[in-house]
């Protein structure tokens, strides 16, 4: 049945309660097995064998390859690997990654990895991100990737120049 049959209030109740179902996050435990890059970590789940990919939510670090990558990965390794984590995961992106926040005894790795220059805070254009401001602090100290004299390109722009990290092994 579509949305003009059933009536103007049914419509708009399936669309809201459609966008909550989206929006549901899931809190579980677990330890980093891997980091991938600045802000991508493979996790073991506790209670499960498999593993479980989770893109950190509301910041984009450097792709491995471009400038301040490696220092990027760096950063969350010392921060994350092998130390057991609490997700608060929000569902997939396209490529099938989990989506969420990570923290490791209450600190919130993705503002960690903004606060020390490690990574852009997702939304850092709009103004509205959760990270935001501390881009901006982390930018003005010159910290990380905003260090004098760092070129620091933020991954989208560099991934438009460049291509991706994992094109340029394929090739």
């Amino acid at each position: 049945m579509t949305c003009c049959r059933m009536g103007h209030w049914a419509c708009w109740l399936m669309l809201a309660w459609g966008q909550g179902a989206a929006q549901a996050s899931e809190s579980w435990t677990g330890w980093v097995s891997w980091v991938m890059d600045g802000d991508t970590v493979v996790l073991v789940r506790e209670g499960h064998h498999e593993p479980v990919k989770l893109r950190i939510e509301d910041i984009d670090a450097p792709e491995t390859c471009q400038p301040g990558g490696s220092q990027s990965r760096d950063t969350l390794i010392s921060l994350a690997l092998r130390k057991p984590v609490q997700v608060i995961s929000h569902g997939q992106d396209v490529y099938g990654r989990q989506i969420g926040r990570l923290s490791v005894n209450g600190v919130d790795l993705g503002a960690e990895m903004v606060r020390q220059g490690m990574a852009w805070a997702y939304k850092f254009r709009t103004g509205k991100g959760p990270y935001a401001a501390l881009q901006r602090q982390a930018q003005k100290q010159k910290r990380g990737l905003f260090a004098a004299g760092s070129a620091a390109m933020s991954p989208p722009v560099f991934r438009k120049f460049h291509g991706s990290c994992h094109s340029q092994d394929q090739t």
